[in-house]
């Protein structure tokens, strides 16, 4: 008797599940009908027993919400093949979103492998182009910094020079006699001051440099912000497979009356 009592309860135990299961996934695609993502997320939270089909339309509710790091989690977890394709697709998405551009490409290439899609092609595409820009651009700021870098350590040469000229000239006065000396430091007056001029001239040149750098950084920068709200644009323009799967509830044999959503 205590046999049969046991097994009782653990059918009821997994009826009861069942029942709220369906009644948690029910809501959910409500939820989503009315527009509410936040409730349609917390529903399809509560199924204890998710298949792919349900991480796959909770991972398109949180990419829709923006929070693309969580969708990456659930779209991860998606084992099976008829979702591999949206899959990739989605995280390749999810992983532009968030600007991590190598990993985008790798998954869009995985999509690709299993289907031959329209739209996967130009958001691969348009990675890989805007991935080019980018090194481009990293490259040249490189070079800048060398030259810069090089500019300073001639400039610094220059000067220990003229800091070795100036000793040597000094160390000839005071072997000469006083006349020749006086006219001597007349030279080195005049000398003086042609280096004094010459240095203003450079620390003027220099900051002309610096006011020049500082203005190509700004049009980098704007050139920079402008480029990247152009992918933004065009890859939120893109259709981009985050459709969501009607599911059937347990128990529904009718598939006529599911309504696609």
């Amino acid at each position: 008797m205590k046999k049969y009592i046991i097994i009782i309860a653990s059918l009821f135990s997994i009826l009861n599940g069942d029942i709220i299961d369906d009644y948690n996934t029910y809501k959910a695609q409500d939820s989503y009908v009315k527009k509410d993502l936040a409730k349609s997320i917390d529903y399809y939270k509560k199924i204890d027993n998710k298949t792919d089909e349900i991480k796959y339309n909770l991972a398109n509710d949180l990419y829709k919400q923006k929070k693309y790091d969580e969708a990456i989690s659930w779209y991860s977890e998606i084992a099976s093949k008829d979702l591999l394709f949206k899959k990739y697709h989605n995280l390749g998405n999810a992983y532009a979103m968030l600007n991590k551009i190598d990993t985008a490409i790798k998954n869009y290439e995985e999509a690709l492998k299993i289907k031959n899609d329209k739209d996967t092609k130009f958001n691969l595409d348009l990675l890989k182009k805007k991935k080019k820009e980018q090194e481009k651009k990293d490259k040249k700021n490189k070079d800048k910094e060398k030259n810069k870098d090089k500019k300073k350590q001639n400039s610094k040469e220059k000067d220990q020079k003229d800091d070795m000229d100036k000793e040597d000239q000094k160390d000839k006065r005071t072997s000469s006699n006083p006349k020749k000396e006086q006219i001597n430091e007349k030279k080195d007056n005049v000398s003086n001051n042609q280096d004094k001029a010459k240095k203003a001239k450079q620390e003027e040149l220099k900051k002309q440099d610096a006011k020049k750098t500082k203005e190509e950084n700004i049009n980098n920068t704007d050139l920079s912000q402008l480029e990247e709200r152009k992918w933004s644009k065009m890859l939120n323009n893109k259709e981009l497979n985050t459709l969501m799967i009607p599911l059937k509830n347990k128990g529904e044999k009718d598939e006529q009356n599911i309504k696609p959503w």
